[in-house]
């Protein structure tokens, strides 16, 4: 099988290139695409607990503490306790926060009605459909690797 044949060339290869897009804009603001995504997913007003970005995102929460220890750095966002538990932080954004966030939405914004300028509804409901059975594919196989069947015969024969 060629790589131009498998599924997850073309997913890693649009990616790439999104990224790369993504990154060209947010640099000409001082900022990255990863610090985008976790900017849009901190409410603006209410904060949101640290603890649920991760998940949002798909990240490892360490991966995610080195990044929020950045944003802070820049003056993007800051920490509170949770007013409810005080055992929760709440991670706001800044006024400079919300303008990169405010940036972020509208890049995904356009590109998403550029890409709907060039794909019909019936395509677009066609891909959606079609990742969401890639991402049953994936959680099934992640679910084997977890519990994995038990064979009683020989798999490969030697």
């Amino acid at each position: 099988m060629k790589r131009e044949e498998t599924v997850d060339y073309h997913i890693k290869s649009a990616w790439h290139a999104i990224s790369r897009m993504y990154n060209q804009k947010a640099a000409q603001h001082d900022f990255t695409t990863a610090i985008g995504f976790v900017l849009i997913n901190i409410n603006s007003k209410e904060g949101t607990p640290a603890t649920k970005i991760a998940p949002l995102m798909g990240l490892e929460a360490r991966s995610l503490t080195r990044m929020l220890k950045s944003m802070e750095e820049k003056g993007l966002i800051f920490r509170k306790p949770d007013p409810i538990d005080k055992r929760s932080v709440r991670i706001f954004l800044t006024p400079t926060g919300k303008r990169k966030k405010e940036i972020s939405v509208q890049t995904i914004k356009e590109f998403n009605l550029l890409v709907r300028e060039q794909v019909t509804e019936e395509e677009l409901d066609l891909f959606f459909r079609v990742f969401q059975k890639i991402n049953t594919v994936i959680e099934n196989l992640q679910s084997e690797t977890i519990h994995p069947n038990t064979y009683n015969e020989e798999l490969y024969g030697l």
